[in-house]
């Protein structure tokens, strides 16, 4: 049975999802229903990984009940404003194929330009008012951008999916959003960015300290790593195209880490980022153009 967490407005979210960030379109759609019939019921997508489309397909090809998954997208950046905001939840909605999306989420802060971010969060409260989204939230929000946020809307975010896996826990951040009530989900929970990234000389998937855990519960590293953030109360979004990887990672349930185990992962903690500073998303360097439906 997965675990499953209660959001700040009484939504329930299963804990464990899947994640298609860099996935190619055409793997998309098979490795979703693979996840779908393993026993994922999250799915979590970005309009700035153009595979929305093939994402609302494989959750109709695996011939699971709508009702029962749980959709997660993200707008982004060159959708941010008011009315942007709303036409890219339109965007994202036709592509998937559904009237209702479960969780929205900015995908970034523009800290450089507030006000944009600013509107298209409302247009989020407006899209739950509506009942068009049933939860929002934000993404790779730290602190210090998340209380601007706070002070000019009205709803507090149930989800900042953030950078978290053993080498950069952010517990600042993890501590904001906790003493706010908002939900930790991590990307990329398994710290796949440590392992892809050319100038890393470690890989978490090689670490000692998590191999020699793994061992004990005779795990891999990779089910070691999700059962830690399930265990801390995260989110976390794995992502695969092979169907044994995606079915070894949502194999997490038949196991329970020690409180030393969790301290020792928690110790690995380098404090060194993988993917983007968020303070340096801008306009000017990271606009994208997100096609129309």
């Amino acid at each position: 049975m997965a675990f499953t967490l209660t959001l700040n407005n009484g939504v329930e979210m299963p804990a464990l999802g899947f994640g298609v960030f860099q996935n190619p379109p055409e793997q998309t759609v098979a490795s979703v229903a693979d996840a779908l019939h393993v026993g994922y019921r999250l799915i979590d997508t970005a309009a700035s990984y153009f595979n929305e489309r093939e994402v609302g397909e494989g959750i109709r090809r695996s011939g699971i009940d709508r009702a029962q998954v749980f959709i997660q997208t993200k707008l982004w950046i060159s959708d941010y404003g008011y009315d942007q905001a709303l036409h890219g939840f339109d965007k994202s909605a036709t592509k998937l194929g559904v009237d209702q999306i479960d969780l929205l989420l900015l995908h970034q802060p523009l800290p450089t330009d507030f006000d944009k971010t600013i509107g298209a969060y409302k247009a989020l409260e407006k899209l739950l008012a509506d009942g068009r989204v049933r939860a929002i939230g934000v993404s790779n929000f730290m602190p210090d951008v998340l209380d601007r946020l706070l002070d000019a809307t009205t709803i507090t975010p149930a989800v900042n999916q953030i950078e978290v896996h053993p080498y950069f826990t952010e517990p600042d951040t993890q501590k904001a959003n906790t003493d706010h009530g908002i939900i930790t989900q991590a990307w990329p929970p398994m710290g796949g960015i440590t392992s892809y990234r050319g100038d890393s000389t470690r890989s978490t998937f090689n670490d000692p300290v998590i191999g020699q855990i793994a061992t004990a519960h005779s795990t891999s590293p990779a089910q070691v790593m999700l059962r830690w953030h399930l265990q801390e109360g995260r989110s976390a979004i794995p992502k695969s195209v092979k169907p044994e990887r995606i079915a070894a990672n949502f194999d997490v349930f038949g196991f329970e880490l020690s409180p030393e185990d969790l301290a020792r992962i928690d110790a690995l903690d380098t404090g060194v980022r993988g993917g983007p500073d968020p303070a340096s998303v801008t306009l000017e360097a990271f606009s994208r153009d997100i096609p129309e439906a």
